[in-house]
């Protein structure tokens, strides 16, 4: 279990972000590529021509100031996804929808507007930034990009304001540092803070503390959240710890294979999972203390790649309650009440 502090965090109120019309829609996206490489599946059949289904029909809403996590295994299609929904890369079909208008149209009509509605959050926070400019530079920059403040000197004083705000001080010693003379903390802190100053009305952060120590990973997160609330941005936040994820959102959306497979609210979703896959990838999130039962379920075999998804349900070669029907017949995302959402025919409710 993570610090009090993150439980405190995820107390704030979200009554407001629900009454709310959505803020972005996702509708039916996917993002299939081609593969020009002999493949030989696990039938024997020689594919020279095969299609990668990365991300392979995902759709929800999101609300101003709401937080959706994303869970599952590596190479689900999780970090994939957040790149589409910054428009990182192309989506192959369907839409997404940002404070009402196609995101497609308004990369085509304002692209630095766009930029600025959409942010994201990387894994490294290294990778992130230009290590030939100083972290004035970077912030000055950026503000000047968007049209931000009235002249350099006013830029400088927004700069020192917000990293005095998240802690980092004295605020003006920072200020000539290049990024590999930071901490991995500090640097992740200056990436969260340059992309909330724009106000982006979505930000997806991916794995953003991964590569952290432990012992500041709760700053951050706290970090980040009080900060999108604060702005009332939506965030979605993508990660393979499903501690963190359950303490930081609002809802939970489980993916295999390139879908979701099931979506409620966190605390509905880690503690009463119902989908089989579900239910597996929480048991295997080892618990800090040793009074805690730990009955990890083991799935058999090996997660199918996306060139290779059997027909039927994706998840009917691993699952413990398939049948023949399941690895037939076309699973559906459908709502068994309580806002969950299942993709299994075998849960009833």
């Amino acid at each position: 279990m993570l610090p009090a502090i993150l439980q405190g965090v995820k107390t704030m109120s979200r009554e407001a972000s629900k009454k709310n019309t959505p803020v972005l829609e996702v509708n039916d996206i996917k993002r299939h590529y081609t593969q020009r490489k002999k493949i030989v599946t696990k039938e024997g059949k020689i594919l020279r021509h095969s299609k990668i289904r990365s991300v392979d029909g995902v759709s929800f809403t999101l609300n101003a100031g709401e937080v959706i996590g994303i869970i599952g295994e590596s190479g689900c299609g999780k970090s994939t996804l957040g790149r589409l929904l910054v428009r990182l890369e192309a989506p192959t079909s369907g839409s997404i929808i940002i404070d009402g208008h196609n995101a497609e149209e308004l990369i085509h009509k304002d692209r630095l507007n766009f930029r600025r509605t959409t942010q994201m959050i990387f894994q490294n926070p290294f990778d992130t930034f230009d290590p030939r400019f100083s972290i004035q530079k970077i912030f000055i920059d950026t503000l000047k990009l968007h049209k931000i403040g009235e002249n350099n000197i006013e830029r400088r004083k927004m700069t020192i304001e917000k990293l005095e705000s998240v802690g980092i001080l004295p605020a003006e010693s920072f200020l000539d540092r290049f990024p590999h003379e930071l901490s991995g903390g500090q640097l992740q802190r200056i990436s969260i803070l340059r992309s909330m100053m724009l106000q982006p009305s979505v930000v997806v952060a991916d794995e953003p503390v991964s590569m952290l120590d432990v012992s500041i990973r709760a700053d951050i997160i706290n970090m980040l959240y009080s900060t999108a609330k604060e702005h009332n941005t939506s965030l979605i936040f993508i990660s393979h710890d499903i501690s963190t994820t359950r303490y930081i959102s609002d809802r939970i959306a489980v993916m295999y294979l390139g879908r979701i497979v099931e979506m409620g609210s966190a605390d509905e979703v880690a503690t009463n999972p119902k989908h089989p896959y579900t239910k597996a990838l929480i048991s295997n999130c080892a618990s800090i203390d040793p009074r805690n039962k730990h009955n990890p379920i083991k799935l058999p075999g090996e997660p199918p790649t996306p060139i290779d998804i059997p027909e039927g349900c994706a998840f009917a070669p691993r699952c413990p309650m398939a049948t023949l029907e399941c690895s037939s017949n076309e699973q559906e995302l459908r709502d068994i009440g309580g806002g969950r959402f299942i993709r299994c025919m075998k849960v009833i409710n």
